[in-house]
């Protein structure tokens, strides 16, 4: 019996790795087995990265508020407990932006809270 193959089904994928590897340099964007591995890789590291990007943005967060706090007189620490206690629940992304983009609005929020 002769050997059966699906060629349509194996172009097709190998389209879609190549696809994927628009855009990079070298044999990376043509070579099936070169863009393979590098679309495997890059895929690993998006996954990876998507969770990373929750950690990196609250760090910054983080950076922005105590900035804004130490302004005031206050740390961090002090001040997101001085907030629990008053029990003003704004999040950590709103502080920060009040606290970048709207400092008499944060000036409020810290006055509040003394």
């Amino acid at each position: 019996m002769p050997r059966s193959v699906n060629s349509v089904a194996k172009r097709a994928r190998r389209k879609k790795v190549l696809k994927q590897a628009k855009g990079y340099f070298g044999r990376r964007k043509n070579v099936w087995t070169v863009a393979k591995n590098a679309v495997d890789k890059a895929m690993q590291y998006s996954y990876r990265d998507r969770r990373n990007k929750k950690r990196t943005f609250r760090a910054l967060w983080i950076t922005r508020i105590n900035a804004g706090a130490r302004l005031h007189g206050l740390s961090y620490s002090q001040f997101m407990g001085k907030l629990k206690a008053n029990e003003i629940e704004l999040n950590r992304k709103v502080l920060a932006d009040l606290a970048m983009n709207n400092p008499e609005a944060f000036k409020a929020v810290i006055e509040k809270v003394k």
